[in-house]
């Protein structure tokens, strides 16, 4: 569920804010602190449904309402939905009872144990906790891909679409695509968040790199550490026949760590290895 950012009251709970004696209710107070924004265009669920082609078992994190839960069991998944909100989460075990498509986990997502068997994530997340999802799908060795309704500013900086690339993505890109899907605006959420938000994919790669996982992360660690000043100076503390190496992947010896593409990291790494 993505974050609420906005600061003001919503009309129908001013009352209750103003009587309550903390300025917010209980209700508004969870909200902001669990960062809950339901999605409620259809066609934003759709959108995100379509994206994920759902299949087998998917793990949903934040599954709030239950929305995009009920999509996803229609679509042909077996979801099981996790919900760190109590009141929520007993709704929603509620509602979806008698639908052997559906379990729903009272608890953080983060927390859980990654299924033995191949699964997918799908979500509309919150926020605050987007990096530490993201982290956890990375991790868990069943993961086939990862649907992801995320805070756009987010999306984009991860699959490279302000022309720059992150840590995150160039270390884990030999395993895995990413990919920007649909912009999903603001007005799709209730309570109405501050930013737009879109559809982030990340897939495994069937044919991964070959070669040594811990090798390939230390050397685009080492890259990113800002030692020495530059790319070039960083990397020259530790491997050897660099100048020759950048000029193979085609960066030029004074480019920024950050413009430097998956595909030329991955050259590096062939000729530095």
């Amino acid at each position: 569920m993505a974050q609420n950012f906005a600061h003001g009251n919503y009309s129908h709970t001013q009352k209750k804010a103003r009587s309550s004696g903390g300025g917010r209710t209980p209700r508004d107070r969870a909200r902001r602190e669990l960062s809950q924004n339901f999605l409620v265009d259809r066609h934003a669920l759709e959108l995100v449904v379509k994206a994920a082609a759902p299949a087998g078992p998917v793990l949903e994190p934040g599954a709030g309402e239950g929305a995009l839960t009920l999509a996803l069991a229609e679509a042909g998944a077996q979801v099981t939905a996790y919900e760190i909100d109590p009141r929520l989460a007993g709704r929603l075990a509620s509602r979806t009872r008698d639908d052997p498509r559906i379990d729903v986990v009272r608890g953080d997502f983060t927390a859980a144990r990654a299924p033995h068997e191949p699964f997918a994530v799908v979500g509309n997340i919150p926020y605050a906790v987007t990096s530490r999802i993201v982290d956890w799908c990375l991790r868990a060795p069943g993961l086939t891909s990862a649907t992801l309704l995320t805070q756009l500013e987010y999306a984009r900086k991860r699959t490279g679409d302000y022309g720059r690339w992150s840590l995150v993505t160039v270390e884990s890109w030999p395993w895995f695509d990413w990919r920007l899907g649909e912009r999903i605006g603001r007005e799709s959420f209730r309570p109405v968040p501050s930013v737009d938000s879109a559809i982030l994919r990340v897939e495994r790669r069937p044919e991964p790199l070959a070669g040594s996982r811990r090798d390939y992360q230390a050397l685009v660690e080492l890259g990113f550490s800002g030692v020495g000043g530059s790319l070039r100076a960083s990397l020259r503390t530790r491997y050897e026949g660099v100048d020759a190496a950048l000029a193979a992947a085609g960066v030029a010896r004074d480019t920024v760590v950050g413009y430097v593409r998956p595909d030329q990291w991955i050259t590096l790494y062939d000729r530095l290895r």
